[in-house]
């Protein structure tokens, strides 16, 4: 397995829609041997979910693996994801990127989704997430078709540098102000 690198914000490979994967391609060892490697260099950047573009593959996969109280998600890949919002209600948050690191900003996401994807197999799955592990499925997904999540802000009052964020915002967060 291997680190990737990560690509930033700016380089075009971020703003492109990938490609559906054809199914006969997911068992290939490159396909796996990428999957390993999103893995890998996600738990490298303490990141919970990581797609193909950020690390310069126009593929439309990413990994992801959130452990949190408010809706966690095992290790999971989501290859060809179809994500549907379940009701209308939306709940703005904080996001991070690995592809815009060290900024966050507070994005609308909806609060629960049903996904349609591949597994790593090409194993059809269907699955139900709300709370962060939907927030988070709905930003990897945004990766596959070339969407930021500044392009989600609804106002950029909230855009903030993560040391702005941890002496700010994030205490505030804790302590219920």
């Amino acid at each position: 397995m291997s680190i990737l690198k990560v690509a930033r914000m700016g380089h075009p490979v971020l703003r492109r829609r990938t490609p559906p994967l054809d199914p006969a391609d997911i068992g290939s060892p490159a396909v796996q041997q990428l999957i390993d490697d999103l893995f890998e260099t996600m738990n490298e950047y303490a990141g919970i979910g990581l797609a193909a573009p950020q690390v310069h593959q126009s593929l439309r996969l990413f990994v992801a693996g959130v452990d949190d109280p408010d809706g966690g998600l095992p290790p999971v890949v989501m290859i060809n994801p179809e994500i549907e919002p379940l009701g209308l209600a939306e709940e703005e948050d904080w996001e991070g990127c690995l592809s815009i690191p060290d900024i966050r900003g507070r994005v609308p996401r909806a609060v629960e989704i049903r996904v349609r994807c591949l597994d790593r197999h090409g194993s059809p799955q269907r699955l139900t997430a709300s709370g962060f592990a939907a927030r988070v499925i709905q930003h990897e997904a945004d990766h596959l078709d070339g969407v930021l999540f500044l392009d989600r802000m609804s106002a950029f009052d909230s855009l903030t540098f993560l040391t702005e964020y941890d002496r700010y915002w994030h205490k505030d967060e804790q302590s219920g102000a």
